[in-house]
């Protein structure tokens, strides 16, 4: 039986145009791997909502604005997860791993120095993609 995982996904970048990515605990379904920060909606809970509670527990940031990205969804076999992207357009806080996980900033060009989970790869690309259009 294949699970289903809504997941709210939060694009964050900086001033300087950089993009905060954090790598999965080793412990975890695709463990070691990069990723946009966000974890799972739950019952109840609006997208907004949860991207708020996520941050908050992974980052340590009080979210403000966000506006929708994208929308993915990818079958890993075991599981499928939509992933709901939403680019975080204020924010109060300096963003840390509030969970040990390691933080990066990145330039869109970098984003393929990093190995992530596919359903994330998309993402990637249409942030690689607006960079380059400026």
């Amino acid at each position: 039986m294949t699970v289903e995982i809504h997941v709210a996904v939060g694009v964050i970048i900086d001033g300087r145009g950089r993009i905060l990515i954090a790598r999965r605990r080793d412990d975890l379904h695709q463990g070691g791997l990069w990723e946009f920060p966000g974890g799972k909606v739950e019952n109840g809970e609006s997208v907004t909502e949860a991207l708020t509670r996520e941050l908050q527990e992974e980052l340590g940031i009080a979210v403000g604005e966000t506006e929708p990205l994208l929308d993915v969804g990818h079958d890993y076999g075991d599981r499928h997860v939509l992933l709901d992207v939403h680019r975080v357009l204020h924010w109060e806080g300096q963003p840390r791993g509030v969970e040990g996980q390691p933080l990066a900033w990145v330039l869109p060009s970098a984003l393929d120095d990093f190995q992530f989970p596919e359903a994330n790869v998309p993402i990637a690309e249409r942030l690689q993609m607006e960079a380059t259009r400026g």
